[in-house]
C-alpha cells in the first residue's frame, strides 16, 4: 500500500463534517511540528540550536544583522561566537538608540542606522502612531495598519543596499546574513544580488510569514532569487530541507525561520 492510498484512505473516513474540528485541530498542531508559529523564545523555534551549530566553528565570523531592532540577534550571535563581527542595521532612530547603547564599548558591534533594500536612498517607515520604536515597524504600512490593526506614524529612514555597503566596508565574505525586515526580505536580498552572484554569503536566515502578504510576495520569489541556494525550515533541533519548490509546502504565510545555504552541486545540474 503506498502512501497515495493511505491518503484516500483517511480522506474517505475523516473528510467529514463530524470530524471538521478534528482536523482543523490535527492542521494547528501539525504546522507548529512542521516549525511554523514557534516564535515563543528562540530555543522553541531553533534559533539558538542553529547559532550555535553554524557559528561555533568558524574563526571571526561576519555577521550582518539586519532588523536588528535592540539588539537580541546580536546578542545570541556573540553568545554563540565571541570572536564574531556583527553589523547591526536599525531603522527606527528610537530603537536604533537603544541599539547603540547596547553595543556601546563592544569593539565588535557596529551599529548601522538605517534599513537595507533593493538600492540606497530614503523610504518611509511605519510604526505604531506615539510608539518610540517598535519590533514590527516595517516599510509597509500594511503592516502596522492591516495586520496589526493600529494606527501608523510615518518617519523617512534612510536605506542602504548590502552590496554598496560591502564594498564601501571592504567586506569580501559575509558568514551569516539574518533578515527580520517584516516584510522587506526580498528586497533586502535584491540589494545583495552581486554577493549573491559570487558566493560571498556562506548562509541566509530570514523570516517568512504573514508580512508578506502585505509585500505581496511569495516564496516562490526566493527560489528563483537564489537558484543556488538550497532552503531549509528551522526546528528546535536542526534543520528540515524544503527540497524543490511546491506552493503546498512552501506558501504558507505564517512566522517561520527559513535557512538558505550554498548548494556545492548547483553547478553541475
Amino acid at each position: 500500500m503506498t502512501r497515495s492510498d493511505l491518503f484516500d484512505i483517511y480522506a474517505f473516513l475523516f473528510a467529514r463534517k463530524s470530524f471538521y474540528r478534528f482536523n482543523r485541530g490535527l492542521f494547528h498542531a501539525s504546522i507548529r511540528g512542521l516549525g511554523l508559529i514557534n516564535f515563543k523564545d528562540d530555543v522553541v523555534s531553533g534559533e539558538r540550536h542553529f547559532l550555535k551549530r553554524f557559528l561555533s566553528q568558524l574563526r571571526g565570523p561576519t555577521v550582518f544583522d539586519v532588523g536588528a531592532n535592540e539588539g537580541s540577534y546580536t546578542k545570541a550571535v556573540l553568545a554563540a561566537n565571541r570572536s564574531a563581527q556583527v553589523f547591526a542595521f536599525e531603522p527606527h532612530p528610537a530603537t536604533y538608540g537603544r541599539l547603540a547603547l547596547f553595543s556601546s564599548g563592544i569593539e565588535n558591534i557596529t551599529a548601522i542606522n538605517a534599513a537595507c533594500g533593493s538600492a540606497s536612498g530614503q523610504m518611509v517607515l511605519y510604526d505604531y502612531a506615539g510608539s518610540l520604536g517598535s519590533g514590527h515597524a516595517s516599510l509597509h504600512a500594511g503592516v502596522i495598519e492591516g495586520i496589526h490593526k493600529k494606527e501608523s506614524s510615518e518617519r523617512v529612514v534612510d536605506v542602504i543596499d548590502l552590496d554598496t555597503f560591502a564594498t564601501g566596508h571592504n567586506i569580501s565574505q559575509i558568514d551569516l546574513l539574518k533578515i527580520d525586515a517584516e516584510g522587506h526580505e526580498l528586497e533586502v536580498l535584491k540589494g545583495a544580488v552581486n554577493l549573491l552572484r559570487e558566493s560571498r554569503i556562506r548562509a541566509i536566515q530570514f523570516e517568512f510569514n504573514e508580512m508578506n502578504v502585505v509585500s505581496r510576495v511569495f516564496f516562490r520569489e526566493f527560489y528563483q532569487l537564489l537558484p543556488n541556494y538550497r532552503f531549509f525550515r528551522m526546528l528546535r533541533d536542526g534543520l528540515v530541507p524544503l527540497g524543490s519548490y511546491s506552493p503546498l509546502r512552501c506558501e504558507l504565510f505564517a512566522f517561520q525561520n527559513i535557512i538558505a545555504l550554498p548548494d556545492s552541486t548547483a553547478g553541475a545540474k
